[in-house]
């Protein structure tokens, strides 16, 4: 019977042309790429791709964070509708069986399924389950990819992971260390001190984006070789925002604004859209390919149905970070931007894995020296943080400005609220219930004690 069942799901698919499904999946980097009017660097192939296909100018991801991020799209869900919300998950459980992610789907409707090579989800699924192919890529992307040969026989959904913002600088490895462009040119946005430091991290996200460019034109030229180009629908995006401090891990639009396009059959040429989207519909429309009815667990939408809705409004979520326990979300409609801090009783930039960092150094030490503005230092004062944030995107597209107590968008402050607690209700959020005790004790060992918050004090006794 669900054989039967099965084949009947399956009609649509059956004499049509299945396309491939590729995602180019890119680690901590911003849009900083000439389709969405960056020159610092040039960026032809990924700029090629926008012009072939789809480009979305507000693609906002579900979290600031690899993991929360990674483990939204996998399931087509927000990552706090299935407890994946913490970075990173320290006991890891299965997937509820209900629950099938996508490139099970995918394997289902006969497709191959690979991930060349990053995983990072926040729950334990032997590979095994999720990919039917393995071609020997330990964790990204190293510029082999003659393995693009052994494709050509079914259709397939993959996923190439390139290092994007992990390519040295902020994460300590050795490239690049310098840039093609040159700091003193750079940009540095009022939140951050105009300080050497910052500019050669501005400079070095750009090499950055030159580098994941020639990598991406790459993939496009094996792709031709192997004559799968034009049957493959390319997904490339990212997974946040750059490694700067209040991009990575942050709720503001560059922690969570990314850059998305589609080009392949079907998709519209050189189109751009300007309609709010989330990473979760990333999922959704991918799936929505393969011609079958989404899943009822999906929770985004395909972005080139006809009877696609357009979203009034995108959320984002931050919950702990390694040790560092918080729990935020934001709100972003047409205009504005909405932030509620759970716990105002902590700084925004807490002590956490990322004090490695040379930006988080410079900041820390410049505080201590009382040699940052006001507008820069309050994300270290936990007196300073406000419990709501509301920001008009239009006249201050920085967020530098909280219009929270601002009488004249009081109603706007009220419809901002109102829409995140009904989407809390209605997706049951699981960062309202707190870490059990058995997870903080793992994450206080991992730590080897290292910890600020009161929610480890039970295991300092």
């Amino acid at each position: 019977m669900r054989f039967i069942l099965f084949l009947l799901a399956a009609l649509p698919l059956l004499g049509a042309s299945r396309p491939n499904v590729l995602w180019i999946y890119v680690d901590d980097m911003s849009d900083w790429l000439g389709c969405y009017g960056h020159t610092a660097v040039p960026t032809p192939n990924i700029d090629a791709l926008a012009a072939e296909g789809t480009r979305f100018d507000r693609a906002y991801m579900p979290a600031p964070v690899c993991s929360a991020t990674r483990s939204a799209l996998i399931t087509g869900m927000m990552q706090t509708s299935l407890g994946l919300h913490h970075h990173r998950t320290m006991i890891k459980k299965p997937l509820p069986k209900e629950i099938r992610t996508l490139p099970a789907h995918f394997r289902r409707a006969g497709y191959v399924t690979f991930n060349e090579a990053k995983d990072d989800y926040n729950f334990d699924e032997p590979r095994l389950h999720l990919y039917s192919h393995e071609f020997g890529t330990k964790s990204y992307f190293s510029g082999d990819l003659e393995w693009i040969s052994e494709l050509k026989e079914k259709p397939f959904f993959g996923q190439i992971q390139l290092k994007g913002g992990k390519l040295g600088g902020e994460t300590g490895a050795k490239f690049p260390s310098q840039s093609r462009v040159d700091p003193a040119t750079v940009d540095v946005p009022p939140f951050y001190p105009d300080t050497k430091v910052f500019r050669d991290a501005i400079a070095r996200h750009y090499e950055q984006v030159a580098v994941v460019d020639a990598e991406v034109g790459a993939i496009i030229a094996a792709l031709k070789k192997n004559d799968l180009f034009e049957s493959t629908i390319v997904v490339f995006f990212t997974d946040h925002g750059s490694p700067l401090p209040r991009e990575k891990q942050n709720l503001y639009e560059a922690g969570l604004k990314v850059p998305l396009i589609f080009r392949g059959p079907g998709i519209p040429p050189g189109k751009v859209r300007k309609d709010l989207v989330s990473g979760i519909d990333i999922s959704s429309t991918s799936l929505s390919f393969l011609n079958l009815r989404l899943p009822k667990n999906f929770e985004g939408g395909d972005l080139f149905d006809k009877e696609y809705k357009l979203r009034e409004f995108v959320i984002g979520a931050r919950d702990r970070l390694g040790v560092a326990i918080d729990r935020v979300r934001t709100v972003r409609t047409d205009h504005f931007r909405y932030i509620r801090n759970y716990h105002a009783d902590r700084p925004v930039y807490q002590l956490q894995y990322r004090e490695k960092y040379a930006t988080l150094k410079e900041l820390r030490k410049l505080y201590d020296e009382g040699g940052l503005s006001p507008v820069q230092a309050w994300y270290h004062d936990a007196t300073q943080r406000p419990r709501e944030e509301l920001y008009d995107l239009r006249s201050d597209p920085y967020q530098v400005k909280n219009l929270a107590a601002d009488p004249s968008v009081a109603d706007e402050l009220e419809r901002h609220r109102k829409l995140l607690e009904g989407w809390e209700n209605e997706t049951g959020d699981m960062g309202r219930v707190p870490a059990s005790r058995d997870e903080l004790e793992a994450v206080y060992k991992q730590a080897k004690g290292k910890v600020a918050n009161p929610e480890y004090d039970f295991l300092k006794k």
